[in-house]
């Protein structure tokens, strides 16, 4: 298992993205709250000389920058059973759109697990691809993001449709 990283700049700031093998599987900003260990980032590797950080670096500074709605790397994401349907439920999120957590609890069988999806959502380690900034509070409110609730609201921003963002005056 051959696993690497590399730091990018973006308009969100410095990115940690990790790859293993053949797939994309983190993506960090500083003070992450969940990251992966420094020994886990492997070694450091130059982005130009890596064909999956370059595509991946790519497809994530055009989606920064407005270009794409949509992410088509290979990815792979660790976790438990249920972190992973919680993440297989963001990935259908559509871009543009929020959810909250209870929301996503429900399609889980019951809105008591919202407190147990927060968590997972909390744990994904491949923040922007897999959309957890898509998740909001019950009353519509940022709530935790990994990246900070600046960043959160950055990319809410970018994805606002346009028909909405011609309504807001300010």
């Amino acid at each position: 298992m051959f696993t690497r990283h590399a730091v990018i700049d973006t308009t969100l700031g410095d990115i940690t993205l990790v790859a293993t093998d053949d797939a994309l599987v983190g993506i960090y900003f500083p003070q992450h709250w969940v990251g992966a260990e420094r020994a886990a980032l492997g070694e450091e590797a130059r982005v130009s000389e890596d064909p999956l950080l370059t595509e991946s670096a790519t497809q994530l500074r055009e989606y920064l920058a407005g270009e794409r709605r949509s992410f088509d790397v290979v990815t792979s994401a660790k976790g438990d059973e249920f972190q992973q349907r919680v993440w297989a439920l963001l990935k259908e999120i559509p871009f543009g759109e929020t959810t909250t957590y209870g929301d996503l609890a429900e399609e889980l069988g019951s809105r008591l697990l919202a407190r147990k999806v927060g968590q997972a959502v909390g744990y994904n380690p491949l923040s922007i691809i897999i959309p957890c900034h898509r998740v909001v509070g019950k009353d519509g409110k940022l709530t935790g993001y990994a990246g900070g609730l600046t960043r959160k609201q950055f990319l809410l921003d970018l994805e606002e449709p346009e028909t909405i963002r011609a309504c807001r005056l300010f």
